[in-house]
């Protein structure tokens, strides 16, 4: 069952000479429980297509549903409360509170939507990710493969539809990549958590269970 759908995905940049057309009618399914990698070179679209699967930017045309919902069919307000109850993000750049220790780091979504916490369900996360002996620690007193974990607990402890990773192991050396991307693979089995990441590394790709190609705002092979 397809718990992420795009239809006719279309985005333009500029007008003119200037006129870029980063997306050019995308048609993508991803089926639940699913861990997708999607590859691409450099400014063939897979980050945009990313943003537009996440709700990050609207597209020029085209929709896209989670849970059958057309997401862009919400205001911002709504689709910012979809956005935070819905999917899990993990960005190259962590993205965590450096005022934060890892433990709130990982509860801010929760706190922020005003949801009730499941402790166990987080105990579990972090026993997982092998975050126990980190939850007092700020972002800075950790490496970079520790931040990047946190980043994945926090994205996991909302439960989300999917979780959407940018890049995630573009700011690591290549055996933290390695270690980060086996966490993924855990994450995908021990929780059935649907994954869709972009990565320009066909290698770190072969972790998922399918790897689509875009191509000059197209999929080429899925």
């Amino acid at each position: 069952m397809a718990i992420l759908r795009a239809e006719g995905l279309k985005k333009t940049y500029g007008k003119g000479d200037s006129r870029v057309d980063a997306l050019r009618g995308v048609d993508l399914e991803v089926n639940k429980g699913e861990f997708v990698a999607i590859v691409g070179t450099s400014g063939s679209g897979k980050s945009t297509l990313l943003h537009m699967l996440g709700g990050l930017d609207r597209p020029t045309s085209g929709k896209v549903y989670i849970d059958n919902k057309d997401i862009f069919s919400l205001k911002d307000e709504a689709l910012t409360v979809l956005r935070r109850r819905k999917i899990g993000f993990v960005f190259q750049s962590f993205n965590l509170v450096p005022v934060l220790n890892v433990m709130e780091n990982i509860l801010l979504p929760l706190e922020l939507d005003g949801a009730k916490t499941d402790k166990e369900h987080i105990d579990n996360i972090i026993e997982t990710l092998d975050l126990k002996n980190q939850i007092h620690k700020l972002p800075s007193q950790l490496s970079g493969g520790q931040q990047q974990r946190v980043a994945i607990a926090r994205a996991l402890a909302g439960r989300p539809t999917v979780i959407l990773a940018d890049e995630p192991t573009g700011n690591l050396d290549s055996r933290t990549s390695q270690d980060v991307m086996s966490l993924f693979r855990v994450t995908a089995d021990k929780f059935g958590q649907t994954i869709v990441m972009i990565t320009h590394n066909t290698e770190i790709a072969q972790t998922a269970d399918r790897i689509i190609r875009i191509e000059d705002g197209l999929i080429v092979n899925r």
